[in-house]
């Protein structure tokens, strides 16, 4: 057997062992040599209908989908070549899928991947499979963390993508590129190599030719090795800080409704702040508009996080309970908006309010007027206002 077909046959068995060994599985393949070669490796054991393993035989299905983002001329034919392809390596069944790319505020790129596994998603949930499969390899690890240092990421994106992450399954993260090539070559098949891979308008593409290579060249080889390892040493630690960070919030977060004692307190924020003061007038239309139409506004959400236990939490753990608050109201943690809102927890700055994506609002609960002594304040609002 050929050395690396027996590499990626391995590599499957390992990554259906850690996805819990899943009955029926599907590939997602666009034709080219990563995706093809996972293919081939999947289909010798699904034409025995089963993967040896710890326990004993475990039983397997195996279909595949096609993609088709229609970006390029010619590429129903290429799509159309590759189901009969994978038809052909005992893959059944196998779907030909054309979707349309929509790009609402993302790059060419990410708005073709959204709507690629927005597809392969529901062709698994149509067809009761338990994991979908992708070709990535150890080249796509390595590109992907050294764009995330480029673009100043945390451990969570440098991390990279995981072997097995709840319906993803990436087998051939351990194996190099030149290793799907030689699956190729001993298995008989031709591969497409899509042109957009080599094209310079894609950031991706030019990483890929042009500054890996380089690294390569001037740091002597090993360099993907050394950034793919990164990836594994910073996930483990992700892993570890977000369990942390998701007790924490657990322990501290009261969630609900806006309660009348929170607007209370919006509204006391309000006479501190020019800003407040128009956003209570604004809420204050908006009530009257409501109650002119005779209809109850719906109730905003809150989050209210203690400022005291905030505060002594580790900076690490603190702007993971952060964002973990702006996403259970539905927005969006980016890093400088993350910084603004843990600004709020310094008592001799603004009281807010911040403005956060994805129509959040949030501020320092100040000392209540007339309070008993020992009243608690500073608490962080976060109040969702869609």
């Amino acid at each position: 057997m050929n050395p690396a077909v027996g590499r990626a046959r391995n590599a499957v068995k390992a990554a259906l062992e850690e996805a819990g060994w899943p009955r029926r599985v599907l590939v997602g393949c666009s034709g080219g040599p990563d995706s093809l070669a996972l293919a081939a490796a999947v289909a010798h054991f699904a034409r025995r209908g089963r993967v040896p393993g710890a326990g004993g035989a475990h039983a397997l299905e195996a279909g595949a989908v096609v993609v088709d983002h229609g970006l390029q001329e010619g590429s129903a034919e290429v799509a159309r070549t590759t189901a009969a392809v994978l038809g052909e390596l005992g893959l059944a069944p196998v779907r030909v899928v054309a979707v349309q790319v929509r790009r609402a505020g993302e790059g060419p790129e990410a708005a073709a991947r959204t709507a690629r596994l927005a597809a392969l998603e529901a062709e698994a949930r149509a067809w009761g499979a338990g994991a979908v499969l992708l070709g990535h390899t150890l080249d796509d690890q390595a590109e992907q963390v050294l764009l995330g240092l480029a673009r100043g990421s945390g451990p969570r994106s440098l991390g990279g993508m995981r072997r097995v992450r709840g319906l993803w399954v990436r087998p051939l993260l351990g194996l190099r590129r030149a290793d799907t090539l030689e699956v190729c070559a001993a298995e008989g098949l031709a591969p497409w190599h899509d042109p957009t891979n080599e094209d310079p308008r894609f950031m991706r593409s030019r990483v890929r030719t042009g500054v890996m290579p380089f690294l390569e060249a001037e740091l002597g080889p090993g360099v993907a090795e050394g950034l793919a390892r990164t990836a594994a040493l910073l996930a483990a630690d992700a892993d570890h800080l977000d369990a942390e960070a998701q007790d924490a919030y657990a322990s501290l977060a009261e969630m609900g409704a806006l309660t009348a004692e929170v607007g209370a307190l919006t509204a006391e924020v309000g006479a501190l702040t020019a800003e407040m003061g128009a956003l209570t007038a604004e809420m204050g239309a908006r009530d009257a508009e409501t109650g002119a139409a005779g209809a109850p506004e719906p109730p905003r959400r809150a989050v209210v996080l203690p400022g005291d236990r905030l505060r002594a939490l580790p900076a690490a753990l603190r702007g993971r309970v952060l964002a973990i608050a702006l996403t259970e109201l539905g927005g969006q943690p980016t890093f400088e908006r993350l910084a603004a809102l843990e600004g709020l927890l310094d008592r001799r700055g603004s009281a807010g309010p911040v403005e956060l994506p994805g129509h959040v609002r949030a501020y320092r609960q100040p000392r209540r007027k007339g309070a008993p002594p020992g009243t608690p304040y500073g608490a962080l609002v976060l109040v969702s206002h869609r």
